[in-house]
């Protein structure tokens, strides 16, 4: 998917019509990231799907379920899925300003890097998970984050 682009408008690699996102929702920083990646422009549309819901479960019954919930997972329209740092490769190339910065970031000589700090961001994700998502608590990163957080 990422740099494979045939399609000259760049609009979803001319196969991929769509992503549904599967995410914590009991993650400060995944809801902190749907809502940043939600406001972006998008060349792929993303829809955002908890992660072990029922929605999830039934729209996606061949899913390891309790594995979606550790890693970031994205299913395209065309059946291909992501799982871990392909998903937020993923994620950054549905956007129409991120698409250079996806396609950057998964070359051979960024991968590691980027690879390195996504695990960093999951390892800090495991040590802020709350039981479910409470919009108000105020120690969620980006919860209250406003415009000068864009």
């Amino acid at each position: 998917m990422i740099g494979a682009s045939s399609d000259p408008a760049g609009h979803g690699a001319g196969r991929v019509g769509s992503f549904t996102v599967l995410y914590d929702e009991s993650c400060p920083i995944c809801r902190t990231a749907r809502r940043w990646l939600s406001g972006r422009a998008q060349l792929v549309p993303l829809t955002f799907v908890p992660a072990g819901s029922a929605t999830a479960r039934a729209l996606f019954p061949e899913l390891d379920h309790s594995a979606t919930l550790r890693d970031l997972t994205v299913i395209g329209d065309d059946g291909a899925y992501y799982a871990g740092d392909a998903a937020w490769f993923a994620c950054l190339w549905a956007l129409a300003d991120y698409r250079a910065t996806a396609e950057r970031f998964s070359s051979p000589r960024l991968l590691p890097g980027a690879r390195r700090f996504i695990a960093a961001i999951s390892a800090v994700r495991e040590q802020t998970r709350s039981p479910g998502p409470d919009e108000s608590a105020a120690a969620d990163y980006g919860d209250q984050c406003d415009d000068r957080c864009h």
